[in-house]
């Protein structure tokens, strides 16, 4: 798998989950709910920090930063990682970049 489609799965666990978590919230406040939801929530944020750092390379290194917010940090790392410019072959600038 790449790095942007393991941040493509871990940003939609997050923001599922933390969806879950608010609408448990909300209406029953069920423990077992908070209890299985809650860590799966934690884990899918850490996996979101950790895919963005590996999917963003030095051109966007602000999604890095973007995924440390909490909840929807990996749905905003995506949304930047696809708005970065694509490397060009070899490495070498684009003519007449500079």
């Amino acid at each position: 798998m790449t790095g942007v489609r393991i941040l493509r799965i871990a940003a939609a666990v997050e923001a599922v989950s933390l969806a879950l978590l608010l609408a448990n919230l909300l209406t029953v406040h069920a423990e077992a709910v908070a209890s299985l939801v809650g860590p799966l929530h934690g884990t899918a944020y850490l996996a979101a920090i950790a895919a963005a750092w590996q999917a963003t390379t030095a051109a966007d290194a602000s999604a890095r930063w973007y995924a440390l917010v909490p909840g929807v940090g990996g749905l905003l790392a995506l949304r930047r990682v696809r708005r970065a410019p694509a490397p060009t072959p070899g490495g070498n600038e684009a003519p007449g970049a500079r």
